[in-house]
């Protein structure tokens, strides 16, 4: 079974956070979930992003998740992958120079990666996506492609695997995503 680090934060996407978080628990995979500045035992709060008919997601208040290990105390060379949740955290933790170390550490050694939604921007900011397929929620297209990737129009439950990088639009990817993301573990 594989060791996976989930970077996550304040006002990720509920089901995108959770849910791989317990599916890989679940599979029998070691999974630790961190946010900068926090420690395990501490919470983050979470968002809802639903598709409704609008022409983007709705937002409403999440559930807290509460961490199980400790953002100072993770050396990223003990973990087998990553994965990168979405929602508004990553608007903020790519601004995080560790934050980016520990992406660019995942990607330069060939670590499985999976990241849905909003998560590929810590990506863009890691400068690690150059040549690849991805996919992202659409709003996200822009910065993918200035980032040197294609950008893959995927249906909401869609995910692509590029080499050892998983990525899919939203959280109804998670079946797609997940059984990719496994294999590669």
């Amino acid at each position: 079974m594989a060791k996976v680090l989930i970077i996550t934060g304040d006002f990720v996407e509920d089901y995108e956070n959770m849910v791989p978080f317990q599916a890989l628990l679940a599979m029998g995979h070691e999974v630790d979930a961190v946010c900068p500045d926090k420690v395990a035992g501490d919470s983050i709060a979470t968002s809802i992003h639903d598709f409704e008919g609008d022409q983007t997601y709705t937002e409403k208040r999440g559930h807290n998740f509460v961490l199980n290990a400790s953002f100072a105390d993770i050396n990223v060379e003990d973990y087998d992958a990553l994965y990168l949740p979405g929602g508004r955290a990553p608007e903020y933790l790519r601004l995080n120079a560790k934050v980016i170390a520990m992406i660019q550490h995942f990607a330069n050694t060939d670590k499985p990666i999976a990241s849905v939604c909003h998560g590929p921007q810590m990506l863009t900011a890691a400068g690690v996506l150059k040549g690849k397929k991805v996919s992202a929620y659409p709003a996200c297209q822009p910065e993918i492609e200035m980032a040197g990737a294609e950008y893959i129009e995927l249906p909401m439950d869609g995910a692509i695997t590029d080499g050892q990088l998983v990525t899919g639009p939203a959280w109804p990817a998670h079946p797609a995503m997940l059984k990719q993301f496994v294999a590669l573990l």
